[in-house]
C-alpha cells in the first residue's frame, strides 16, 4: 500500500501574523488639532460670562442681605412699640388693680393698712413685688396678673417664701400675706388660690372686690 506524502504546510498564515505584528509596532500618529484665534476668543466669551453670572449672584446676594436687614430693623422697631404699649396697659392695669382704695377693701375683712408700695428684693433673693399693703405689724405681697393661672399662683407661693427670707434677715418681723390680682381667672383657679391661703382681688364694675379664703389665711 503506498505511503502518503505529508502535504506541505503553507506559510500564508505566518505571514500574515507576522504582518500584524509589524504593523501592530508602527506608531499611530495623532492628529493635533490647532487652536485658533476664534477658539481663544470662544473661550475667552465664555469665562467672562461666567464672571458676569457670579458677580449678578453676589450683588442679587448683596441687595437681599440688605433687605433682611431693613425688614430686621422694621421688626425691631415696631416689636419694641408694642412692648412700649404692652408695659402702658399693664402699668394701667396695675395701677388700677391697686387702688388707693384697696385698704378699705381689706378694713372691712378686718386687717388695717395705711400705705401700698412696690419693692424688689435683692442681695441673692430677689423677687419683684407689685404692691404691698403694709401696717407696722403686717403686709400683703399682691402679684398682678392678666389671666390667671395655677402656675401664677405656684410662683407666688415661692415668692412669698423669698420674702420672708429676706425679712429674717433683715430684722423685719411683719407677719407677710398674699394676694393675687388678675383681670381674667376662672372658678377652678380662683379656688386653688384661696385653697393655697391667698387673697384674690379681681375687678367688679368699675371697682375691685377682694376675696378671703374661707379657711385660715397663709401667713409667711
Amino acid at each position: 500500500m503506498p505511503v502518503k506524502t505529508p502535504a506541505k504546510k503553507t506559510t500564508k498564515t505566518t505571514r500574515q501574523t507576522k504582518s500584524l505584528q509589524t504593523s501592530a509596532l508602527k506608531p499611530v500618529k495623532k492628529t493635533i488639532k490647532k487652536i485658533t484665534q476664534a477658539d481663544i476668543e470662544a473661550n475667552f466669551d465664555r469665562i467672562q460670562k461666567s464672571q458676569d453670572e457670579a458677580w449678578a449672584a453676589h450683588r442679587e446676594t448683596e441687595e437681599s442681605f440688605k433687605r433682611f436687614q431693613e425688614e430686621t430693623r422694621k421688626a425691631i422697631k415696631e416689636t419694641q412699640k408694642n412692648i412700649g404699649g404692652l408695659n402702658n396697659s399693664l402699668g394701667s392695669m396695675v395701677e388700677h388693680m391697686l387702688t388707693p382704695g384697696l385698704p378699705q377693701k381689706f378694713k372691712k375683712l378686718g386687717y388695717s393698712f395705711n400705705r401700698i408700695a412696690t419693692y424688689k428684693y435683692a442681695e441673692g433673693v430677689y423677687a419683684q413685688i407689685d404692691g404691698m399693703l403694709e401696717n407696722g405689724t403686717q403686709a400683703v405681697a399682691v402679684e398682678v396678673k392678666t389671666t390667671l393661672r395655677e402656675a401664677d399662683i405656684d410662683n407666688h407661693l415661692i415668692r412669698m417664701e423669698k420674702i420672708r427670707k429676706y425679712a429674717d434677715e433683715h430684722g423685719d418681723k411683719r407677719q407677710f400675706m398674699g394676694a393675687i390680682a388678675a383681670t381674667i381667672t376662672d372658678e377652678n383657679t380662683r379656688n386653688y388660690a384661696l385653697k393655697k391661703g391667698l387673697f384674690v382681688i379681681e375687678p367688679s364694675g368699675e371697682d375691685v372686690k377682694v376675696t378671703k379664703p374661707e379657711g385660715k389665711v397663709r401667713v409667711w
